[in-house]
């Protein structure tokens, strides 16, 4: 039997071959990765070690802006309108928050908030922001809100509860419409604001002088350098820039004499105005009904803007420098004063009023107030009695192109208001204005309607008071103003864009007026003869009836048979001392009857407060005395 060749089934040799290659790749990839890795190491370590070195001191240290504080808001005499009360407020950071809505959900629930508000929070939360910066999403936290969020504040990061001072309105519904408020800022405002100077700023200016003077009173944004761990809580300051304060206002308004106004109108709807003529400053300007401002500031809610909104009284609504009103009879002594300018009339020229005007060619018969006519009228007289018939044949010798150049002389049809925000021009008609608007030629008769202050002539209670303060100043122009002083610094007088002043041919013509209006209020047959009763200053003054809706030719007024919002509006305008005027007021109120009954006794009331410090006017036993009448 052959015997078989042995087989090797191992070879030491190639085993050891196989692992020194082996071993030698290993080795290959180690270094090579080790290299990898040393070179990536360099590359950070030196090649980038600004980048990432400004990364991680970002990490750790933030830079916050800090908001400046408002500037306050005096009277004339140092009190107080505006001022800033501290407050805490919630404001969430977007990019620390993981979940946005999680954690508004969260928010909603811990805050209780009612379903109306939960929409306009949400779109707090996601308005526009720079990154970082904190979006306001509540004002004013009460004590028992701050208990909750510190309690979850564990479950809210990127949410904070800060303080800051909150603007706040003293007398909010009396000082509405004049100081106007602050109120968030909204993502159109943002759009348009220097992102820089309202860093960290929730609040601006949204009306009257609050909006007017915004950029003085709002200062300029500081900022400060923290420290800050991996949640991002604030650990220590590290520097800061201070934020520079507004400018305080200080106004022309007089406080007293503002709550006097409005206890006058006693929440009917009306406005009254008064300026001093020889500065033009406003010394009060109410428009009546009036809102609580302070619901504005920190965001009012749906139910109480509605409610404002669709209140038939219109209190947002600012009568005082917004309100169009046809003036009346109120504007009969500036027209007596064109017709002079003119030399269509002379101060001794007189007319015989039968009760009536009639065009020549028209069977119409243009009425006179008192019905069987005033016999024979002069200037003076025309004023006194406030006869129609007098100033339908001025008007209608004068013309719609004149009548039209005098009035905006005395700033009918133009904002006469230096800074009043918001304020309408109204209207002065014209040949021109008709054309464009209607397309139809001017008409004899309503240059007649304009003749006693109605038909298309439309005035704000501002330019009614502006055009009073003129005319007691014999011509010389004053603007109106707000603002007295701006910080320690006063505003300059007279105002770089005032009107030219009103110069007469015969100085002697203003006398002659103001005699005319002086028996308005003390004359035998002055229409507010019973407001002059123990006058103890001489006082020049005017009434007007407008009307809500035209009368037919022989149709009476009857305010008894009317519906409260179809009577006549109730003017008056006056200013005094007449030798040394020192207050001019207007007077309107809404629906009220004849001027003489129902205004005259407010602007009465106003001057005695202005002129006669030892007797202030009662203003319920004035109220009163009108009813009686």
């Amino acid at each position: 039997m052959r015997k078989r060749s042995r087989q090797n089934l191992k070879s030491p040799e190639q085993e050891l071959r196989i692992f020194r290659v082996r071993a030698l790749l290993a080795l290959l990839v180690v270094f090579a990765l080790t290299g990898l890795l040393m070179g990536r190491l360099a590359y950070l370590q030196i090649v980038q070690h600004e980048v990432y070195t400004t990364r991680s001191e970002k990490n750790r240290v933030r830079v916050e802006p800090l908001p400046p504080t408002r500037g306050l808001i005096y009277d004339r005499n140092g009190e107080l309108l505006a001022e800033n009360r501290p407050t805490y407020n919630l404001t969430l950071v977007r990019e620390r928050v993981e979940d946005l809505d999680a954690t508004l959900n969260r928010l909603v629930e811990i805050l209780e908030l009612p379903p109306e508000e939960v929409e306009a929070f949400r779109v707090r939360s996601r308005q526009r922001q720079r990154p970082f910066q904190p979006a306001l999403l509540m004002s004013d936290l009460d004590e028992g809100q701050i208990a909750r969020l510190a309690v979850n504040r564990h479950l809210l990061p990127g949410v904070e509860v800060e303080a800051q001072l909150l603007r706040y309105y003293p007398d909010a519904e009396v000082m509405a419409h004049a100081l106007g408020y602050v109120g968030r800022i909204n993502a159109e405002e943002l759009a348009r604001l220097d992102t820089g100077r309202y860093a960290g700023t929730h609040f601006i200016g949204k009306t009257g002088v609050e909006r007017f003077y915004e950029d003085e009173l709002h200062g300029e944004s500081g900022l400060r350098k923290v420290e800050t761990n991996a949640r991002g809580r604030v650990l220590r300051e590290l520097g800061r820039t201070d934020p520079t304060p507004g400018k305080d206002l200080t106004l022309t308004l007089d406080k007293k004499l503002q709550h006097l106004a409005y206890d006058l109108l006693d929440g009917r709807r009306g406005a009254i105005v008064a300026i001093e003529p020889a500065t033009g400053g406003i010394l009060a300007m109410v428009s009546a009904p009036g809102y609580d401002t302070n619901q504005f500031v920190t965001g009012i809610d749906v139910a109480s803007y509605r409610g404002l909104q669709e209140d038939l009284d219109l209190p947002l609504y600012n009568r005082a420098i917004r309100g169009h009103y046809p003036p009346g009879s109120t504007i009969k002594p500036f027209l007596a004063l064109a017709g002079l300018v003119e030399g269509v009339i002379t101060p001794e020229d007189t007319i015989y009023d039968p009760g009536y005007f009639q065009l020549p060619n028209d069977k119409r018969r243009y009425r006179n107030w008192l019905r069987w006519g005033h016999g024979r009228v002069d200037l003076e007289r025309s004023i006194a009695v406030s006869n129609n018939t007098y100033y339908y044949t001025l008007a209608h010798e004068l013309g719609i192109d004149r009548i039209h150049a005098n009035m905006t002389n005395f700033g009918f049809g133009t904002r006469v208001g230096h800074d009043i925000f918001g304020e309408s021009r109204a209207l002065m008609p014209s040949r021109e204005w008709k054309r464009e608007r209607y397309n139809q030629p001017w008409y004899p008769g309503e240059t007649l309607s304009v003749g006693i202050g109605q038909g298309y002539w439309q005035i704000t209670p501002l330019q009614l008071a502006t055009a009073t303060a003129v005319l007691a100043n014999r011509g010389t122009w004053v603007k109106p103003r707000l603002a007295m002083r701006l910080g320690d610094e006063a505003l300059p007088t007279p105002l770089a864009d005032t009107p030219q002043d009103i110069e007469l041919a015969n100085e002697g013509w203003w006398d002659r007026v103001f005699s005319g209006m002086e028996k308005v209020i003390s004359g035998r047959e002055g229409t507010a003869r019973r407001t002059g009763v123990g006058l103890e200053y001489r006082m020049g003054g005017k009434s007007g009836t407008a009307q809500v809706f035209s009368l037919g030719q022989d149709q009476k007024y009857n305010a008894d048979e009317l519906a409260e919002r179809l009577r006549d509006h109730a003017l008056f305008m006056a200013f005094a001392p007449i030798e040394s005027p020192r207050i001019a007021v207007a007077v309107i109120v809404e629906n009220a009857g004849g001027g003489s009954t129902h205004a005259a006794h407010l602007a009465r009331a106003m001057t005695d407060a202005w002129l006669l410090d030892d007797k202030q006017p009662d203003a319920e036993q004035i109220r009163e005395e009108m009813e009686e009448e």
